[in-house]
């Protein structure tokens, strides 16, 4: 197993949410060297140094001053933090049938069905009054199984296995303890939160929670699979593999040049947010960086992105749903997203500059277009792209069951991507 491989499967682990995927980034920039700042207004920038900066504790751009000034402009890779997942509504406790269920929505554009008989665990951000009465936020992880969606039996259901439909509002409710149905036994939802609080965090005495961002995950960790070991099954690697692979980057480039990674929260919603691809965050720090929003202008001008985000590999037992002479296989390299309705930002120049690049790095590229006859999905490129002026190219690693609570991904794209990104920030093309 190369490092790059295992210290993504340490990462995908501790990922469980974006606020806890922000956090493992922070830990690796800082291990390396790279400096926590909450503002850059004014500051100076040391060449070779590194500095980032987070929002709402869920997004991240974090870049390298190179020597001299960057008004060549700068390499940049961009990513996301979020992924499809059962979101915990601010009500949540229901007493039914015996059990104690949790209300659920459902965040971005999940794959239902495998999200049954699973062990799913908790994790994301609390809000409380501390034992000083002060408001204070922290991020919490049950990291037990502490819920699960149980199917309904095939003796009561026969037509269960003929394109079965899942209503999100009846249908995924987790069960999360079996009670008493005396009057008056329930669980306390408050207090549950505030016992995980006061054990992950001792020393902030006795809290009261007010508000919670908390999500559902598979408790199953991320894992090689095959004989070969040619695959590797995680949740969440739309797109937290992209993080990883664009943090190794950053901390492997040549330290003389500029560049920068930004991996915003919300794309799987749309990215209209504050942090969001869409919001104000990458601006700020460019102008930050430059000093005036017209010098920010002309690097942006020259700048280039790599928007790195995991394209739809060919499925063996549906391989029809793939235009075939577009189809990416795993383990074959990188894939270049192309689009012309704008929903990938990739241009002609753009992909000769990737196949340029890849021949240069010794790196296998594949190309994906989505068939004629079906919709596209969408990243955060061309948002980006729209925001910023930054020429912006969509590029990813081929996967399968994506959208799923467990997807599958070639283990020698890893290394494909690592490799590509790097040669990327240290402009071999």
């Amino acid at each position: 197993m190369s490092e790059r491989l295992d210290d993504l499967l340490a990462f995908l682990g501790e990922a469980t949410s974006p606020f806890h995927a922000v956090t493992a980034l922070s830990r690796r920039l800082q291990d390396a060297g790279f400096t926590a700042v909450e503002h850059l207004d004014g500051m100076s920038f040391e060449a070779g140094q590194g500095y980032f900066v987070t929002a709402n504790d869920s997004s991240i751009v974090a870049f390298r001053a190179g020597s001299g000034r960057c008004e060549e402009g700068l390499r940049m890779i961009g990513a996301h933090t979020d992924s499809p997942n059962l979101s915990v509504k601010p009500n949540p406790l229901k007493q039914r049938s015996g059990t104690q269920q949790l209300a659920v929505d459902v965040y971005g554009g999940a794959l239902l069905n495998p999200w049954f008989d699973r062990d799913l665990s908790l994790a994301g951000r609390v809000s409380f009054v501390n034992s000083t009465g002060d408001l204070a936020s922290r991020l919490i992880d049950f990291r037990r199984p502490i819920a699960i969606i149980p199917s309904l039996a095939i003796h009561l259901d026969r037509e269960a296995n003929k394109n079965r439909s899942i209503n999100p509002q009846t249908d995924i409710l987790p069960l999360i303890a079996g009670l008493p149905t005396d009057e008056g036994s329930s669980l306390n939802w408050g207090q549950f939160l505030a016992d995980q609080l006061g054990a992950q965090y001792p020393e902030e005495g006795a809290v009261r929670i007010l508000d919670f961002e908390l999500s559902l995950y598979d408790c199953q960790p991320p894992g090689l699979v095959g004989i070969d070991e040619a695959f590797l099954a995680s949740a969440r690697l739309d797109n937290l593999l992209s993080c990883h692979a664009g943090l190794t980057a950053l901390l492997a480039a040549d330290p003389a040049q500029w560049s920068l990674l930004v991996c915003n929260d919300h794309e799987e919603v749309g990215s209209t947010s504050a942090v969001g691809a869409q919001g104000p965050m990458l601006v700020d720090v460019l102008n930050s960086i430059t000093g005036t929003a017209a010098a920010s202008r002309r690097l942006r001008e020259r700048s280039k992105m790599l928007s790195v985000d995991n394209a739809h590999a060919v499925h063996p037992n549906f391989s029809d749903r793939h235009d075939e002479a577009h189809g990416p296989l795993l383990n074959q390299g990188p894939v270049v997203k192309i689009n012309r309705n704008q929903r990938y930002a990739t241009s002609g120049e753009g992909s000769a500059l990737l196949r340029l690049l890849a021949e240069r790095a010794e790196v296998p590229l594949q190309h994906f277009v989505v068939r004629s006859d079906m919709g596209c999905g969408s990243t955060i490129g061309p948002i980006t792209a729209a925001e910023t002026g930054i020429t912006t190219i969509d590029l990813g690693v081929p996967t399968l069951a994506m959208h799923s609570i467990r997807e599958l991904a070639g283990t020698a794209d890893i290394d494909y991507l690592g490799l590509l990104l790097t040669a990327f920030y240290n402009r071999v093309a």
